[in-house]
């Protein structure tokens, strides 16, 4: 059984969430809001000393970080990491795109958005995250004119991590219409078997997405 410690509206956590899915594997969720300092507790800092999510912990006490890193142990030996060295290392560049070029200006302007105060002094770094996260999607945007997927032999665990923060691109003020393949890869990738939607966020953090629009 693997237990996995994650916050629903992280997309970092909702990546393993739809692997899961479509692996159709037993897990257990254990909800951890690290918004309110589930992951700074002794307790979880005593699993994970880095104090985020997600994790997961194997019955026999093994643990391990880092959702991309999950995302290739759970999918490895299946379809959604195939292919020879090259093409996986292919796939595994996409990942290291999102944590790198993608992750820290779409999923922080989301955050900031939706999760820190109307009079935070971090807003005055939305514009700075927006130009940075425009450009990533422009990249993905013009990868998507000659491929249908970011994993190399078909959809796969490159195209799962880089879900999991562009589909609520637009929390963080992201305009997806300008990346008309990027809306279709998205549509494709909801469409695979065993998708699993995230689930709606808090009211609150709603309402503050709403307020920064």
């Amino acid at each position: 059984m693997i237990t996995v410690y994650g916050y629903s509206p992280s997309g970092n956590c909702h990546k393993l969430r739809m692997l899961l899915g479509h692996l159709g594997r037993e897990h257990r969720w254990v909800e951890t809001d690290s918004a309110h300092g589930a992951t700074r507790t002794p307790e979880y800092l005593a699993k994970n000393p880095n104090g985020r999510v997600p994790m997961i912990e194997l019955d026999d006490g093994r643990r391990m970080v880092e959702s991309n890193a999950i995302l290739a142990w759970l999918a490895d030996g299946t379809s959604y990491f195939a292919g020879d060295a090259w093409q996986r290392a292919q796939t595994l560049s996409w990942m290291f795109f999102e944590q790198y070029s993608h992750e820290p200006y779409v999923a922080v302007a989301r955050f900031i958005c939706g999760w820190t105060p109307a009079d935070s002094p971090r807003r005055a770094d939305l514009p700075r995250l927006r130009e940075r996260g425009d450009q990533a999607l422009a990249v993905m945007e013009r990868h998507l004119s000659a491929n249908d997927w970011f994993s190399s032999t078909g959809y796969g665990i490159a195209d799962i991590a880089l879900f999991g923060y562009t589909h609520c691109a637009a929390d963080g003020g992201f305009d997806l219409a300008a990346c008309p393949r990027v809306v279709d890869w998205l549509a494709r990738v909801r469409a695979q078997p065993g998708f699993v939607a995230m689930p709606p966020i808090a009211a609150e953090n709603a309402a503050l997405i709403a307020q920064s629009a």
